[in-house]
């Protein structure tokens, strides 16, 4: 029995892994091998972050769709992952540990142009990636600061990610960088807004009760004053005496 040459087995060898490879490329999207590989799924009217992605992947583009979310740990298995495109999408929520299973391996990490006014606080824990956050409709507040502190952002865009609306209305259009680095603490802000909100509870509070005992003690005098006009109507004894002796001495 002749046996195949080791070189046809290498080679055979080499074409069923290309082939599952390919197989593994999702729908619609173009991937090619360069040290990893680069998954390119540019302006395919994606909806979502495609599921089957393959585990070698070091590049994922995926700008320009209309993605809206990304889901917590959507990337989990991409342990090799160095660089991530969401640009000129539609998001308006990453959820908390979205990025889990890729913070040690991303280095480079592309979220502008979407329609992002908020993140959660630990969205980016432990990330170690570049990240660009321009032209979103920040809100800028105590939690978006806090999540800003943590991250390391592009330095050429990181003063195109402005403030879209705000709790002070004087910093709307302003880059968020320059109004924390002048001093602003918009967690400040937020406490005070806190206290303003608990004072005028209990001042409403103060006033529904007062009220009560206001109406209570009117309430109560006009029932008062209608059982004395009562007792006012009745016939007094001493005439009812008077009329008892006049029927008693005709008797």
């Amino acid at each position: 029995m002749t046996h195949p040459p080791a070189g046809s087995l290498l080679l055979f060898g080499s074409v069923l892994l290309l082939s599952v490879g390919a197989r593994a490329c999702p729908k619609f999207c173009h991937c090619t091998e360069r040290n990893g590989m680069v998954v390119q799924c540019t302006s395919r009217n994606l909806e979502s972050i495609p599921r089957e992605l393959p585990r070698d992947t070091v590049v994922l583009l995926l700008s320009s769709n209309r993605i809206r979310r990304v889901p917590r740990e959507a990337l989990a298995d991409l342990r090799r992952l160095r660089e991530l495109d969401l640009s000129h999408n539609s998001l308006e929520s990453v959820e908390d540990g979205a990025f889990a299973g890729v913070a040690d391996s991303l280095r480079s990490l592309d979220l502008s142009n979407n329609q992002l006014s908020g993140l959660p606080r630990d969205t980016f824990t432990k990330l170690h990636a570049q990240v660009r956050l321009s032209h979103n409709p920040w809100h800028c507040e105590c939690s978006l600061q806090e999540v800003l502190r943590e991250l390391r952002l592009d330095p050429e865009t990181v003063n195109e990610v402005s403030c879209f609306t705000s709790v002070r209305e004087e910093y709307v259009g302003q880059p968020v960088i320059q109004v924390l680095d002048s001093g602003i603490n918009f967690c400040n802000f937020h406490h005070k807004t806190t206290d303003v909100a608990m004072f005028v509870a209990m001042f409403c509070w103060f006033f529904m009760v007062t009220a009560y005992i206001v109406y209570y003690i009117k309430h109560n005098q006009e029932d008062a004053r209608r059982h004395m006009e009562y007792l006012k109507s009745l016939p007094s004894t001493s005439h009812i005496s008077k009329d008892y002796d006049t029927a008693s001495s005709v008797f």
